[in-house]
């Protein structure tokens, strides 16, 4: 069993496996992870880093892809919602 690591996703402090990606701990607390031009909701499509929908804030850096990115103990995470 893996040791969890904790990260903060919009304030809320989360604990997922070592190894998960960063839209794993998203995907704990927010329903998605960014919003559309036009206001719609938009979460991991591929979850391969092909389709930029994950795209989210990680420790002050934009459009990091969440599925793409393995989470760090102490990870402060911010979606646009």
């Amino acid at each position: 069993m893996s040791t969890p690591i904790r990260v903060t996703v919009n304030g809320q402090p989360v604990e997922v496996p070592a190894g998960s990606s960063v839209a794993a701990a998203v995907a704990r607390v927010a329903a998605h992870s960014r919003r559309s031009v036009r206001g719609e909701p938009r979460a991991p499509l591929c979850g391969m880093g092909v389709c930029f929908e994950c795209r989210v804030q990680v420790d002050g850096v934009a459009h990091v892809r969440s599925c793409m990115t393995p989470v760090s103990e102490g990870m402060q995470v911010r979606t646009d919602d």
